[in-house]
C-alpha cells in the first residue's frame, strides 16, 4: 500500500475491503511521505520491519528486487489525486498490478499516458469506483443489457452530500483540506470527488457512453477555491439523455447515491440507502422489488453476494467486491488461466480515462457560455 497512514480515512477502508475474502494479504507499505509516520503505521499493522518503507520509490524498487515468490503482487495506491500518476507509473513499469483510488490522475493528459503504460505492461488495473461493486447495481446493469426495457431513453443519477456545507478546510480538517485545494485535487472539487462516481455508475448501469455535456458548476461556500455543487445534462451515444447532479453542500445528506435508468418498456432504480433492493418498473404492469441474495438474480449479482437473502451487505462489501474480482484475475494470470467474465467486472483503466475526461468536460462546460460541450478523450 502507498498512502493510508496516520489520520487517513480511505486507506483503512481499502485494507478492510482487501482483507475481507482472504484472497489478499498486506505485506508491505509506504504509508506516508513522512518516513517516521510510515514506520508507525506499518508497526500498527504488524508488518515486518524490513518491509515498512520510507517512500513509495524505495518500496517499489526494493520489492522489484525480491524473488518472485517473495515480492508483492500488486500495489494499492490511496493517496490524494496529485500523487496518483507517478506511483502508478512506477509500479506498472516495474511489473506490478495496480489498484488505485479515484479519480485516476490529476488531469486527463496524465490519464491518457497512464493508459498507454498500463497497456504495455500487460498488468491488471483497478480503479475503486465503489458503487458499481454492489450486487444490485450489477443486477441493474444486467437487466438493462438484457434488452428487456427496449432502447434506453433516460438516465438520472445523483450524489448528494452535506459535509462541506461549511468552510471545513479552514479548520485544517485533513480530508477537506486536500479535496478543496487545486494543487492537490486538480481542476474539480465536488465533481472530481463524487461527480465522477455519479458519472461512472450512470455509464455502467446504462451501458451507454456520454458524447456531450451541458453543465452548471457552482462554488457555494464563500472563499472556497473549487466547486462544491453542480449539475449537468448528458447526451449519450444512442440518442438518450441524462441528468446528473453532485453536491457537497446539501446540509443533512450523507452519501445517498441514486441511479434511475428508463427504456421504452420500463426501467430500474437503485439507491445506496437501501442497497439490497432493486426496483424494476414497467410501462404496463406493477413494479417489481428484486432483492440481493435471491435465486432469480444473474450470475454477476450472485457472484458478488456473500450472505443469504435478508442479511444486508453494504459499502465495505461493495468495496471488497472490486478487490476480490481484481485478485481473482491476478491469480488467474499468474497461473496461466483465463478469468471468468464475472471476475473481470470491475472498473479499470478505461473508466479512469473517461472519468478524467468527464472532469475536464464538465468544468469546461460550466465555465463556457456555449454550454453544450463535446465529450472528448
Amino acid at each position: 500500500m502507498i498512502g493510508g497512514g496516520p489520520g487517513a480515512f480511505i486507506g483503512a477502508v481499502h485494507r478492510i475491503a482487501a482483507n475481507m475474502d482472504g484472497e489478499i494479504e498486506l505485506v508491505c507499505g509506504a504509508f506516508s511521505s513522512d518516513a517516521e509516520k510510515s514506520k508507525q503505521q506499518g508497526e500498527l499493522l504488524h508488518l515486518a520491519q524490513q518491509r515498512i518503507y520510507g517512500s513509495y520509490k524505495e518500496m517499489i524498487r526494493r520489492e522489484a528486487e525480491l524473488p518472485p515468490t517473495d515480492k508483492m503482487d500488486f500495489v494499492s495506491i490511496v493517496t490524494p489525486n496529485h500523487l496518483h500518476f507517478e506511483p502508478s507509473k512506477m509500479a506498472l513499469e516495474n511489473g506490478f498490478h495496480v489498484v488505485l483510488d479515484k479519480p485516476m490522475t490529476f488531469d486527463l493528459a496524465e490519464a491518457k499516458q497512464l493508459n498507454e503504460i498500463a497497456a504495455r505492461s500487460g498488468k491488471y488495473f483497478c480503479l475503486t469506483h465503489t458503487y458499481t461493486g454492489y450486487p444490485m447495481v450489477k443486477e441493474a446493469r444486467q437487466q438493462v443489457l438484457s434488452g428487456k426495457f427496449g432502447k434506453i431513453r433516460k438516465v438520472y443519477v445523483e450524489y448528494p452530500q452535506g459535509w462541506l456545507s461549511t468552510p471545513l478546510e479552514a479548520t485544517d480538517q485533513k480530508q477537506a483540506a486536500w479535496r478543496t485545494d487545486p494543487s492537490r485535487s486538480g481542476a474539480a472539487g465536488g465533481m472530481g470527488d463524487i461527480g465522477t462516481h455519479a458519472f461512472n455508475i450512470a455509464e455502467y448501469v446504462s451501458g451507454l457512453k456520454t458524447t456531450k455535456i451541458c453543465a452548471n458548476i457552482n462554488i457555494v461556500v464563500e472563499g472556497r477555491k473549487l466547486d462544491d455543487d453542480g449539475a449537468a445534462f448528458l447526451k449519450f451515444d444512442n440518442g438518450a439523455t441524462g441528468v446528473l447532479f453532485a453536491t457537497q453542500i446539501a446540509a443533512g445528506e450523507e452519501n445517498n447515491v441514486k441511479i434511475r435508468v428508463y427504456g421504452e418498456k420500463g426501467g430500474v432504480q437503485w439507491q445506496q440507502e437501501d442497497p439490497n433492493t432493486l426496483l424494476v418498473k414497467w410501462l404496463d404492469k406493477p413494479a417489481e422489488i428484486w432483492r440481493a441474495g435471491t435465486g432469480y438474480l444473474s450470475s454477476y449479482a450472485k457472484h458478488n453476494t456473500r450472505t443469504p437473502a435478508g442479511h444486508p451487505e453494504g459499502y465495505l462489501e461493495a468495496f471488497a467486491n472490486h478487490y476480490r474480482n481484481f485478485a481473482l484475475c491476478v491469480q488467474a494470470q499468474m497461473s496461466g488461466q483465463k478469468p471468468q467474465s464475472e471476475w473481470l467486472d470491475f472498473p479499470g483503466i478505461e473508466d479512469g480515462v473517461r472519468g478524467m475526461a468527464f472532469i475536464e468536460t464538465v468544468i469546461a462546460s460550466g465555465k463556457s457560455d456555449n454550454k453544450w460541450t463535446d465529450f472528448k478523450i
